[in-house]
């Protein structure tokens, strides 16, 4: 039974409990933990830390007999990759969030495979795989890593190796700064709150020991550039051939007119109520003007925070898959991504935004973040300045639908002609470019 508690109370598992109910709810985390001990009393549920007969090694010290060896065998400081080598990318990252691992590791991997650049990626915890890429490596790219034993431990392997490290980070997790204004932090429980603020400078720790950062946007460059002296680069978010072919998918399937306008809002994460809860005013007069308009809530939303008149309009589609997430996008007539005027949401990316151009949906955004970059004002889109120009946009496309359809298909074709995968000044730095042949 000691052994059991031991498990299930790691401090990684206890993190990844505190991110899903971050990010799914308490419930849903409380589910997924239900299922692991289930797993674990019945002797399931391996990790990948125990492989390799390793079952009695702290997972921090998964390197320690090698390291041992290699030193008293005076073989400790192997020769760095020779600059002639065909260069080999490992991404080592923490792969636990879907939208994440989609936007950061896997589309980076995809991206740098297209440049003739080999390579592969690994969950941090996975040590066996994390080892035999680094064997691998000329390069090594670290996703969304705090300082904690396990990293550090890795880390040190990858500087053993003498490899050049690039951190990559897409929201301001190192800034107690950002969190202490995000105005979403108060639809989460203080402890949560707490602990995110407790974790940021093990973040900032990680950034710090890179030889370059790379971020998802401009601001995050410029607030990140508050904290570190390293060199901070942009990788935007693009839409890669996956999100294209399944946004197409998701166009082909949609279901025949039937008269009602539905306004779609897409929550990934708890706490988006907040944002939604800043266009309330010009959403409720929009939406009592006519029995035939509706409020598509995709993901997480408290319904309880709805004002009576949307939740009396709303229709929930909760998050499954992300090709059934598009599918349901695609439902709609048009989407609203409203976000308040804070430090962390002036960081955030325009994946929403993506993710409804690719099913040819037109979005009503504000002009908060990265969302106003990938649109042109009235012609794949609309940036509402204020509550007037929210209602006004909304009127708009519901009052002329075959235009607004036709402005959907136009932010589909500049998302495929602009913010794809290539290697443009708006999509990556050519200083991230440079640093793969230094």
């Amino acid at each position: 039974m000691t052994r059991l508690l031991a498990q299930i109370f790691r401090p990684t598992l206890v993190q990844r409990f505190l991110m899903a109910a971050r990010h799914e709810g308490l419930g849903v985390a409380l589910r997924k933990a239900r299922i692991y001990v289930g797993m674990l009393w019945r002797g399931e549920g391996r990790s990948a830390l125990q492989a390799g007969g390793k079952d009695d090694v702290a997972p921090e010290e998964y390197l320690q007999s090698i390291w041992q060896q290699l030193a008293q065998g005076s073989a400790f400081h192997p020769a760095p990759p020779h600059k002639g080598n065909k260069p080999f990318v490992s991404i080592i990252g923490d792969l636990n969030l879907p939208q994440c691992r989609k936007y950061r590791v896997e589309q980076l991997a995809q991206f740098w495979e297209s440049q003739g650049v080999a390579c592969d990626f690994a969950h941090y915890q996975d040590l066996p795989r994390v080892t035999r890429l680094l064997t691998r490596a000329t390069h090594v790219i670290e996703y969304r890593l705090k300082s904690s034993p396990v990293t550090d431990m890795i880390r040190y392997e990858a500087r053993r190796l003498g490899l050049p490290i690039m951190y990559d980070i897409d929201d301001p997790l190192f800034s107690i700064s950002a969190y202490e204004t995000y105005g979403n932090m108060g639809a989460l429980d203080p402890g949560l709150k707490a602990h995110f603020l407790s974790e940021a400078p093990k973040y900032l720790a990680m950034m710090n020991g890179a030889d370059l950062i790379s971020v998802s946007t401009p601001k995050l460059a410029d607030h990140a550039r508050l904290f570190t002296k390293r060199p901070v680069h942009v990788r935007r978010n693009f839409a890669d051939e996956a999100t294209l072919n399944a946004g197409a998918s998701a166009m082909e399937g949609r279901e025949a007119q039937d008269g009602i306008f539905r306004v779609g809002f897409a929550s990934g994460s708890q706490g988006h109520e907040i944002d939604l809860a800043s266009i309330y005013d010009p959403l409720e007069a929009f939406m009592a003007e006519s029995d035939s308009r509706r409020l598509v809530l995709l993901g997480h939303f408290n319904l309880d925070l709805l004002p009576k008149g949307l939740r009396e309009k709303a229709e929930v589609k909760p998050f499954t898959t992300y090709e059934a997430y598009l599918g349901e996008l695609a439902q709609t007539d048009c989407a609203v991504m409203p976000l308040c005027d804070d430090m962390f949401n002036r960081c955030k990316s325009a994946v929403r935004l993506i993710d409804a151009a690719s099913v040819g949906v037109p979005s009503i955004v504000s002009p908060v973040g990265d969302l106003p970059s990938l649109i042109e004002q009235g012609k794949t889109g609309f940036v509402a300045k204020n509550q007037s120009e929210w209602l006004t946009a909304l009127r708009r496309y519901e009052g002329a639908r075959e235009t607004t359809r036709a402005i959907g298909l136009a932010a589909r074709n500049n998302l495929e002609a602009k913010w794809v995968g290539a290697a443009n000044p708006n999509i990556i730095d050519t200083e991230i470019l440079d640093w793969m042949v230094s």
